[in-house]
């Protein structure tokens, strides 16, 4: 599995003002499947995102970082949640030296990667 620090924002329910987070994931070679926060996503095709959490359904928007400038939605609101690890990261990626608190909200978020439950979950599915 690869590790990487990427953009998650819930769109199902929410259009572009969902919650978002900044975090570590982990995803398989062809970047198909994501685990984050104890979900499990995979590649989707819809109107406004590109990939859903295979347990319960929800659309997500799943991205690299963008650099000097906000990862939300030219039109969403609300701060972006960022685990407290990946802080020094983000800003290196960046080129800042300080976190806009006004943007975001720094937490702690668990690795929790669901990769058993949901391979038998998907095995169920077949």
């Amino acid at each position: 599995m690869i590790k990487d620090l990427m953009y998650i924002e819930l769109k199902t329910g929410y259009s572009d003002d969902g919650p978002a987070w900044i975090g570590y994931v982990k995803t398989s070679k062809t970047k198909k499947t994501i685990y984050f926060n104890d979900h499990a996503f995979q590649k989707y095709n819809g109107g406004y995102s590109n990939y859903v959490d295979i347990e319960n359904g929800d659309e997500y928007w799943i991205s690299g970082l963008k650099k000097r400038e906000s990862n939300r939605h030219w039109d969403g609101h609300g701060k972006i949640m960022i685990d407290r690890r990946a802080v020094n990261e983000y800003l290196t990626l960046i080129g800042e030296k300080e976190l806009p608190l006004n943007l975001f909200e720094i937490i702690d978020i668990e690795n929790r990667f669901p990769v058993e439950r949901v391979n038998n979950l998907l095995n169920d599915k077949e």
